[in-house]
C-alpha cells in the first residue's frame, strides 16, 4: 500500500517573474499568469496561494537583512527560481539565485520552513527565469 501522506497531489511548473523594492526592502518572487486568492503571513515573509491552493508567490520584507545580502545586490538578480513544497504539516520554500558581487557570479540557495497551519494541500510548485 502507497504512503499517502508523503504524496504530492498537485504540481505547477512555469515562468515567473521578481522585483525588488529598495526603498522598503521588499523581494518578490511570483509565478506569471496565476492570480492569488489569499495569503499567508509569516514572521518576515507573506506567500500567496491561488484558488487552486497553489503557492503562486512570495514576498519577503527585510530582504537584505534576512537574505544576509546588500541591498545594492538584490536590484538584479540575473537568473532565479523558486521552489515550494507542501509535504504534510511542512512548508518549505527554496530559492535558488545568483548575484554579482565584485564582478563574479554568487550563487545562493536559502531553504525556508514553515508550519503548513493552514492546512494546503500536499503540492509541488517551480517557477524561474
Amino acid at each position: 500500500m502507497a504512503d499517502t501522506q508523503n504524496m504530492i497531489n498537485k504540481r505547477l511548473e512555469g515562468n515567473g517573474e521578481m522585483s525588488y523594492d529598495y526603498v522598503n526592502d521588499i523581494l518578490l518572487f511570483k509565478t506569471k499568469g496565476r492570480e492569488y486568492d489569499y495569503s499567508l503571513e509569516f514572521q518576515n515573509m507573506v506567500i500567496d496561494i491561488d484558488k487552486e491552493d497553489f503557492i503562486v508567490g512570495i514576498q519577503i520584507f527585510d530582504a537584505s537583512k534576512f537574505l544576509q545580502i546588500e541591498k545594492i545586490h538584490l536590484k538584479q538578480i540575473p537568473k532565479w527560481k523558486f521552489e515550494a513544497k507542501i509535504d504534510g504539516d511542512i512548508i518549505e520554500l527554496r530559492l535558488f539565485y545568483q548575484i554579482v558581487m565584485r564582478n563574479q557570479t554568487i550563487e545562493k540557495n536559502p531553504i525556508i520552513v514553515q508550519q503548513n497551519s493552514a492546512n494546503l494541500p500536499n503540492q509541488a510548485m517551480v517557477i524561474g527565469v
